[in-house]
């Protein structure tokens, strides 16, 4: 009886220290990471439970309205816009990874093979817009009224000589649409998903010294919870490193 009282306190012990974690995550890469540090935070008491969402706005619509806890799918120049935008107060906890953009083709494969007049789309969020006429113009397809601006749009160009032919779409739908059009912005976890591989299939695509670190985001109230820490560590953990730099062979970088 005495030994049985011992577990049942011991149980309780932990019961009274475990919480639940619901953070939503893009697809590839980020559901994955979280996936994988699940049985290192379930031995710290943390219950991390993730919803996959596809879109790049209902993430932090829910955590804002405290639906979820946190979220990781985003880049702290697509977060500052959002809450600009939206009037919300969400915070970076921690960066965690590099997703580098690239421009993709079905058609071509360089991008000095691009014939005037080409099709080309980008993502039409106003941060990964602007991300991908930065990659353009630093690979001399355009030229832009300011290089450094990370907000610059297509009325930002001041110089298209081949006078390629901009569409903005949603950045989930772009590798659909792949085979439709000349060349495509792609942010890496979409390509993933479309079963790309960034290091062999992007004809140009950002360097090792992006700023778009892609960041686990919370609500001011919560960024220093015991559970939200736990998480942070395992987020940075040696492990994790190593399962990145593994499974994804460079198109996805730690960033810690």
């Amino acid at each position: 009886m005495k030994k049985l009282l011992v577990a049942f306190a011991a149980v309780a012990a932990f019961s009274a220290h475990a919480g639940t974690l619901t953070v939503a995550a893009s697809p590839v890469p980020h559901a994955e990471i979280l996936e994988f540090v699940k049985p290192a935070l379930a031995k710290e008491g943390v219950d991390l439970k993730v919803k996959v969402f596809t879109d790049y706005i209902q993430p932090n619509v829910q955590v804002a309205e405290k639906r979820l806890d946190a979220n990781f799918f985003q880049h702290q120049p697509y977060l500052d816009e959002f809450n600009k935008a939206k009037g919300t107060n969400l915070i970076s906890v921690a960066g965690v990874h590099l997703e580098p953009l690239g421009a993709y083709s079905s058609k071509y494969k360089a991008l000095t093979e691009l014939p005037g007049g080409a099709n080309v789309v980008i993502p039409n969020d106003a941060t990964n817009g602007g991300r991908a006429l930065l990659l353009l113009a630093k690979a001399g397809l355009i030229k832009l009224k300011d290089s450094n601006n990370i907000l610059s749009t297509v009325k930002d160009i001041t110089e298209n000589t081949k006078d390629l032919k901009f569409r903005e779409l949603e950045a989930a739908t772009l590798p659909r649409v792949l085979t439709q059009v000349d060349l495509a912005l792609i942010n890496t976890n979409y390509a993933l998903e479309a079963k790309l591989d960034p290091a062999k299939d992007a004809l140009v695509i950002e360097g090792s010294d992006s700023p778009y670190v892609n960041i686990l985001v919370a609500r001011p109230d919560d960024k220093d919870s015991e559970d939200m820490k736990k998480l942070v560590a395992a987020l940075h953990s040696p492990e994790v490193k190593a399962f990145i730099l593994e499974k994804y062979k460079g198109a996805v970088v730690p960033a810690f």
